[in-house]
């Protein structure tokens, strides 16, 4: 018998938490490399522990795990991007605010549109024309990059590796979605992201072995961190596979967009990270052009 549908209103609360989870999981990131650890180290645990995850729950919900060798193939292309996708967020984690590393991340939904426009796709719509600079314009008040007195040379020297890392991350999760809708549409989601994580973990464990570039955290607290990092985001995409195909309407998932602005508190609370209130103004018109952009047909 199918399962009932989640009243709406019900779903999204609980996309909410998700979010926030999801949120959290990168804050716990930061805080793990405050204590010593490395990034490599922090993608290890993160997409080992998924994968498990992933594969108790196939097992307990009898998804069958055959797949044709072509789909196989095409599943590690998208789990080799999607392994620069961890590396290149945690990255940008390490080294600038969480909330503004998530925020210039979160600009994968127009990179998403203009590379499907750009492979032979649709046009894109009005609505995510307009989206588009708005979204731009509250990164750039998010980010300050005028920086102070009209600076923004220096402000650039301050942010700009962590923007490039975040900017990369999205495109290469931006061209992960693109292939994904095209080759893998028709696999159970849950079979689909544990292909995926398990390439990441196998790349980032066979990479960081042969460079020699695992760093474990220094003490307790790291080591904390590097689990929560890995129940976090191990319990938030979990619940997100079982919460999602039990939502009314799809459109629904666009609130897990309010992830950056959880992480603006988790981040203030938990590692003293404060941002300017134009910063936060500019945050709200990042997630606002985001949620509408993805409200469209």
């Amino acid at each position: 018998m199918a399962e009932q549908p989640i009243p709406r209103w019900t779903g999204i609360v609980l996309l909410l938490v998700i979010a926030t989870t999801f949120g959290a999981n990168h804050v716990a990131a930061r805080l793990a490399f405050e204590h010593g650890a490395n990034v490599t180290t922090a993608v290890a645990f993160r997409s080992a522990g998924t994968a498990l995850v992933l594969l108790a729950l196939l097992f307990f919900q009898g998804i069958p795990f055959s797949v044709p060798g072509a789909t196989l193939r095409r599943s590690i292309v998208i789990g080799l991007l999607i392994a620069a996708q961890s590396y290149g967020l945690y990255s940008a984690v390490a080294i600038i605010p969480v909330a503004l590393a998530l925020l210039a991340f979160q600009t994968f939904p127009m990179m998403l549109v203009l590379l499907s426009w750009a492979s032979g796709g649709e046009r894109p719509t009005a609505r995510a024309l307009a989206a588009i600079p708005i979204a731009l314009f509250g990164l750039a008040l998010a980010l300050d990059v005028w920086g102070k007195g009209g600076d923004m040379e220096g402000r650039w020297r301050e942010i700009g590796a962590g923007v490039l890392w975040a900017t990369g991350a999205a495109l290469s999760f931006a061209a992960a979605m693109l292939l994904i809708t095209r080759w893998l549409a028709a696999i159970d989601g849950r079979l689909r992201s544990f292909l995926t994580m398990s390439v990441v973990a196998l790349v980032v464990l066979a990479g960081g072995a042969a460079a020699g570039d695992f760093r474990p955290p220094a003490d307790a607290t790291g080591w904390i961190a590097i689990l929560l990092l890995t129940v976090l985001y191990g319990t938030a995409i979990t619940a997100m596979f079982v919460l999602l195909p039990r939502l009314g309407a799809a459109s629904n998932a666009v609130v897990l967009n309010f992830e950056p602005v959880a992480v603006l508190g988790i981040a203030w609370l938990v590692l003293g990270q404060a941002v300017a209130p134009l910063q936060i103004l500019g945050a709200f018109i990042v997630v606002a052009a985001i949620m509408w952009l993805g409200t469209g047909k």
